[in-house]
């Protein structure tokens, strides 16, 4: 399959989103809602739940099936406020040592106008720096489109998956050709040159595993088994693998 045709599959309105992932993983999930300075953003599910024998945060990047469900959740487009009640949970979990469970789907975060007023760019900048902080363990898998910084701001963790079929980037394609060549025709072209799916992120260490599409009960046994390891770790040694996670990665691995 070329990367351009795993990009589309990544969108089709068919495949699994976040919730589905949501009810197999956290069968007792409750969502929790706002970020205590704006408001609420549906685009970013997030609360708390068991999954196997351990109590964890959840937070979903929800794109929803139906064109209703779509524009209810944005598409999975993010507003700050969405990274905010993201942090906000995040910061909970600390506090209480319960692991952080990330679903990434998402095109990018909202680039609207109201969006940057709101502080965009830096609510994607506050997530990064206090993820890198957070003593409690990360797990963030990618389970259909992982976009630009609206990706990216829940993919600094201790270990990032991704499902067979997803990509991760940091630019679409479109956006990619439309930048490179002014021509949104040669997305393709661009969808190979950008290395965004898993076996390449795999091979360049910019991933760590590469899970099974559409089997949400077998994903939820690897998490639990990964917990597992996580939580054994002492908050330093955590900080410390994932402070060399990141040093090592885009290196190609031979």
């Amino acid at each position: 399959m070329k990367d351009y045709d795993i990009v589309l599959g990544a969108r089709s309105e068919r495949r699994l989103t976040a919730r589905d992932y949501l009810r197999k993983l956290v069968p007792d999930f409750t969502e929790l809602h706002g970020d205590r300075l704006y408001g609420d953003d549906p685009a970013v599910v997030g609360g708390i739940g068991t999954l196997g024998r351990y109590p964890v945060t959840v937070i979903a990047l929800e794109k929803g099936h139906t064109t209703e469900e779509r524009i209810r959740h944005n598409f999975g487009s993010a507003h700050p406020e969405g990274y905010r009640k993201a942090l906000r949970l995040m910061r909970q979990a600390e506090k209480f040592h319960r692991p952080i469970v990330c679903l990434v789907d998402t095109a990018g975060a909202f680039c609207g106008v109201d969006a940057e007023e709101h502080g965009q760019g830096r609510a994607i900048a506050d997530s990064l720096a206090q993820m890198s902080e957070l003593r409690t363990p990360i797990l963030s898998v990618i389970i259909g489109e992982g976009g630009s910084g609206g990706a990216l701001a829940l993919c600094h963790a201790d270990r990032i998956w991704m499902v067979e079929d997803a990509y991760f980037s940091v630019v679409s394609p479109e956006s990619c050709a439309n930048i490179l060549w002014k021509d949104t025709g040669r997305a393709a072209e661009a969808a190979e040159a950008l290395a965004l799916t898993a076996p390449k992120l795999l091979r360049m260490g910019l991933i760590d595993r590469i899970c099974k599409k559409d089997n949400p009960g077998k994903l939820a046994a690897e998490i639990e088994e990964e917990i597992t390891i996580l939580v054994a770790m002492s908050d330093a040694d955590l900080l410390e693998e994932r402070y060399q996670r990141f040093r090592r990665a885009g290196y190609q691995n031979e």
